[in-house]
């Protein structure tokens, strides 16, 4: 790796607060890891100025793995035969809100395949029975190949479709975006959303008046080149929008998926995502640590590189550890991480607002 040169023009415009182009983003791969790091961390203070971390005691429910995707990168969708075909019973999401609740917890997010037989009236049925029963849990749910789904399915326009669960209940939408390129995904999930429509979920959930955040899944054949450019689409859509409220990137595992002799991507290229995330995704304010994927000692890493928020505790996550992927934490795990990180842990709800600090 080469060494930074402290007088090169993308050194001073990185430290000087500049906005840094795709082609200058694509130079920082070439940096030595920590001097990469130490950028990422000063443009993180740019823009999260203070030493406290955030995390939100949440709950996936994933409510059905039945799907029509059938993604190459996925081990939990039924057709992937490691995991019986199921559809939750009303009965046990409530139960399953309930122990979250009891947890602490406040946020909840419905998740499921995009399951053939489901139309917008099944979502708004499912989610307009939870708010009546728990008026007080954030709904953080549905994706925008969830939401592109239901379109399809039902006749409806995406506008409409977004505010139709907007007033059965749903209060923020993730993000997840996989990798924003149609070359990879056109490879392994030719079936979702496309590029295009992913954009056009974000600004209908803006013109709704409803926030959402961005993930990045990489390691799966791309280029460098097009990380870039995933990550230019998101900065693309929130400068328009203003509605991405954090930047989450994962690994691909490859294990149990159609996908397993692709080469794992290795701690080393995480923090430099992470890093390089930091730096060219000047307008989003949070950027999580994804101790999922990675671990919860290279998480605690990344928070020296650029990360200032933990995301969840995740209760019940099946969809990773489906890969084979077992990593768990809990609310006093993540506490001791933050603080042995020399930072401060906030428990905060799902707008980013702290509910209680750890000293």
């Amino acid at each position: 790796m080469e060494d930074v040169n402290k007088n090169s023009n993308l050194y001073h415009k990185i430290y000087e607060g500049g906005r840094i182009t795709p082609e200058e983003a694509l130079e920082l791969f070439s940096w030595d890891i920590i001097e990469l790091g130490n950028a990422g961390d000063m443009r993180r203070k740019l823009a999260f100025p203070g030493e406290t971390v955030g995390f939100i005691i949440d709950r996936i429910i994933n409510f059905t793995n039945i799907c029509e995707a059938a993604c190459a990168f996925c081990a939990f969708h039924a057709r992937a035969n490691l995991i019986e075909p199921y559809e939750v019973t009303m009965d046990d999401i409530y139960l399953k809100i309930e122990e979250l609740m009891a947890a602490g917890g406040t946020q909840v997010m419905l998740q499921g395949g995009l399951h053939p037989d489901y139309t917008l009236n099944t979502y708004i049925d499912m989610v307009t029975s939870i708010k009546k029963r728990f008026p007080e849990i954030y709904l953080h749910s549905f994706s925008p190949s969830e939401i592109v789904h239901i379109s399809r399915k039902s006749s409806v326009p995406i506008d409409d479709v977004v505010k139709a669960l907007k007033s059965a209940g749903i209060d923020s939408t993730p993000g997840a975006s996989d990798l924003l390129v149609e070359r990879i995904r056109n490879k392994v999930s030719p079936k979702k959303t496309t590029v295009d429509e992913w954009r056009e979920v974000m600004r209908a959930l803006y013109r709704n008046d409803m926030m959402s955040s961005a993930t990045m899944t990489y390691g799966m054949g791309e280029t460098d080149e097009e990380k870039i450019a995933h990550l230019k689409v998101i900065r693309d859509i929130q400068d328009e929008t203003g509605i991405l409220q954090a930047f989450i990137p994962w690994s691909f595992s490859p294990a149990k998926t159609r996908m397993e002799d692709t080469l794992p991507a290795t701690g080393i290229d995480y923090l430099k995502i992470l890093a390089i995330a930091r730096i060219f995704l000047d307008n989003i304010t949070h950027i999580q640590a994804g101790w999922l994927t990675e671990g919860l000692k290279l998480a605690q890493v990344a928070l020296t590189m650029g990360a200032n928020d933990m995301g969840g505790v995740l209760m019940e996550e099946v969809v990773v550890k489906a890969t084979g992927i077992k990593t768990k934490t809990n609310d006093k795990q993540l506490i001791h991480i933050i603080q042995n990180a020399g930072k401060i842990p906030v428990q905060r709800d799902s707008r980013y607002q702290a509910i209680k600090e750890y000293a």
